[in-house]
């Protein structure tokens, strides 16, 4: 979406960026606008010359305990031994800078973090495009790899002030959720309203009536897309921590299946994911047999998400196309 900013707009972004990287004393350079969403996501390079990416936080988004605990869960878990980002301290060792709201831009938080290599694993409504024998085996090494990630949080403790938001029932289904009331959004016909609202009654009646195994909880990614997972020749990275919160582990499967479905490779990669995830994690049959809920709530999440945010080129009509998405997706898995 970068290349979709006005140019007077853009020049304005880059100088915002040259003025958080004072903070780490590189200012005299052109950072390079990787990506415009949520963050605005910069290639710079450190005083040793070392690349790494600059991160803007769009304005009211998160709060500074938010983004500061962020920072601080993945340092955690480069700590032990996970391949994620490290954030990169200023001159003053500070993980997160505040800049004041000025001219174009309002009050908002920068931080660095080191560069991680890779390429994405894919792009999102493109057909993967690496043999079955290498997405077993990536697959594979990303179940794996979340899995530590789980248990690397299990035996955190996070420090006094930590909050990340939650991935609860409240956070996915509630009057309030995360990612706003996708059951009641501008652009939705009657007949989706409808069916949004009765398939929201029936996942809260699930969700509550959770087998004991499914309800494994607590520090999540939340956002294990194609494009937050990193392929090289060492395995899986895992980069965009920004949705990262409290919630069911059984969410963090889903979001690396649910777009994957429609993939002919889609059975093998999926039990390569929960093998992979197994070999380092208990997961149990019956855990496993409330997946297919979880597959339609992130579904829904995607709704919502677009809904709070008209401003996007076509925000309206994916609106309307993951509602009905959604809503086939849960007739096909036994949902109401």
């Amino acid at each position: 979406m970068s290349a979709d900013l006005p140019k007077p707009y853009r020049d304005a972004l880059d100088d915002r960026a040259r003025q958080a990287l004072a903070h780490w004393g590189v200012a005299d350079q052109r950072p390079e606008l990787l990506k415009y969403r949520e963050n605005a996501v910069f290639r710079v390079s450190l005083a040793d010359g070392r690349p790494a990416a600059l991160r803007l936080h769009r304005a009211g988004y998160h709060g500074e305990a938010a983004l500061r605990s962020e920072l601080q869960w993945m340092a955690a878990l480069r700590d032990g031994g996970l391949a994620v980002p490290q954030p990169i301290a200023t001159r003053d060792g500070q993980l997160l800078v505040a800049l004041p709201g000025e001219g174009t831009f309002g009050a908002q938080h920068a931080d660095i973090i080191d560069w991680m290599d890779g390429d994405p694993l894919g792009e999102s409504g493109k057909p993967l495009s690496l043999s079955p024998e290498r997405l077993v085996a990536i697959f594979s090494a990303l179940g794996a790899s979340m899995a530590r990630m789980h248990n690397l949080a299990d035996h955190w403790t996070p420090p006094t002030g930590f909050w990340r938001a939650a991935w609860d029932e409240e956070g996915l289904l509630g009057d309030r959720p995360l990612w706003d009331r996708f059951w009641d959004c501008a652009g939705l016909s009657g007949a989706q309203v409808a069916g949004l609202s009765a398939l929201r009654r029936d996942l809260r009646q699930r969700l509550a009536t959770l087998p004991t195994p499914a309800k494994d909880f607590g520090l999540i990614h939340a956002d294990l897309v194609r494009e937050n997972v990193l392929v090289d020749a060492a395995g899986v990275k895992f980069i965009d921590f920004d949705d990262a919160g409290f919630g069911y582990r059984l969410f963090d499967l889903a979001t690396a299946l649910l777009k994957n479905r429609r993939e002919p490779t889609y059975e093998m990669i999926a039990a390569a994911l929960i093998s992979g995830y197994r070999s380092v994690r208990d997961l149990s049959d019956v855990a496993l047999s409330a997946l297919p809920l979880f597959l339609v709530l992130r579904s829904l999440t995607y709704i919502g998400w677009f809904a709070e945010r008209p401003e996007l080129p076509g925000a309206r009509e994916r609106v309307v196309r993951y509602a009905g998405e959604t809503l086939a997706l849960a007739s096909e898995l036994g949902f109401a």
